[in-house]
């Protein structure tokens, strides 16, 4: 879309290195520095997609695996009191038991491929977990894919509420990524916390990008669930005008996704994430 070729490249380029430097700053002696995706690493993402709910968990452990994850490094959480909905984690250790929760449901409804709504979501946090994954960061970072996010936000509410209360300070954001590839990057209003909407903004505008955000009518997503609980929470999304259109629908196919799209909101998170991260722990409460 026209809003992309508006991006000032080289202050995008200059906000990165900085962001990896200070990754680095933080690293332990010997630790890699960190792997920047690219925008030509998203193309090839959407040639083929998982059509089938049945199908999606093993896909996504899939993507994690290409981004460097092993075996041992997942765990599937089971539900049954939430009818065993099935959430995939990856916990990456940092220097405290403080955590920002990255997330994305895996799930989709409805006769078309779930590209937009929400393998975007998937691919998004793959990357951010293959640039983070050798990074040394102050707080430990949870990678969830959610399962059944169109069922009213069930693996989500089910993590969630699984939070001992005594533990809820301890979990200090939420960025949840959901549909991203159809506009400019966005947060929405509905689903977000003030705090992090304002860092947001900020962090687009240091790297001036194309940003903008708005209330989705009637609609919600897993970000819902923790800001329920008081864990400041927000959902990146890039759905243009149409999305009742295309969201849902047979229309949701891999052919439509912008994958420059999917890197801009993977790049506006990865931003958040080393923000969070440098902040104290009640930050944006």
């Amino acid at each position: 879309m026209s809003c992309f070729a508006h991006i000032n490249w080289s202050r995008s380029a200059a906000l990165l290195v900085t962001l990896a430097v200070t990754m680095s700053a933080t690293a332990a002696a010997g630790t890699a520095d960190p792997r920047i995706s690219r925008p030509e690493d998203f193309a090839s993402a959407f040639a083929s997609v998982p059509c089938d709910n049945k199908d999606r968990l093993a896909a996504v452990r899939a993507l994690y695996e290409s981004m460097g994850a092993q075996a041992s490094d997942f765990r599937v959480e089971r539900f049954g009191e939430y009818g065993g909905v099935e959430n995939l984690v990856i916990v990456k250790p940092g220097e405290s038991q403080e955590k920002i929760v990255i997330g994305a449901h895996y799930d989709k409804r409805g006769d078309g491929c779930g590209a937009v709504d929400n393998w975007t979501g998937q691919v998004a946090l793959a990357h951010l977990y293959g640039t983070l994954r050798n990074v040394s960061t102050r707080k430990t970072l949870v990678f969830v894919a959610f399962g059944r996010e169109e069922e009213n936000l069930v693996g989500s509410r089910a993590m969630v509420n699984a939070i001992p209360r005594e533990q809820l300070a301890g979990y200090c954001g939420m960025v949840n990524v959901d549909s991203l590839g159809l506009a400019r990057t966005q947060v929405a209003d509905n689903m977000s916390s003030r705090s992090l909407e304002q860092l947001a903004a900020d962090l687009a505008r240091q790297m001036d990008m194309p940003f903008s955000h708005a209330s989705l009518p009637r609609a919600y997503s897993d970000s819902n669930s923790f800001m329920s609980k008081g864990i400041p929470a927000l959902t990146i999304h890039g759905l243009s005008n149409n999305w009742t259109q295309v969201l849902h629908q047979r229309e949701d196919q891999g052919s439509l996704v912008k994958p420059l799209g999917v890197y801009l909101g993977y790049r506006l998170a990865l931003s958040m994430i080393v923000s969070m991260d440098q902040a104290p722990c009640d930050a944006y409460r």
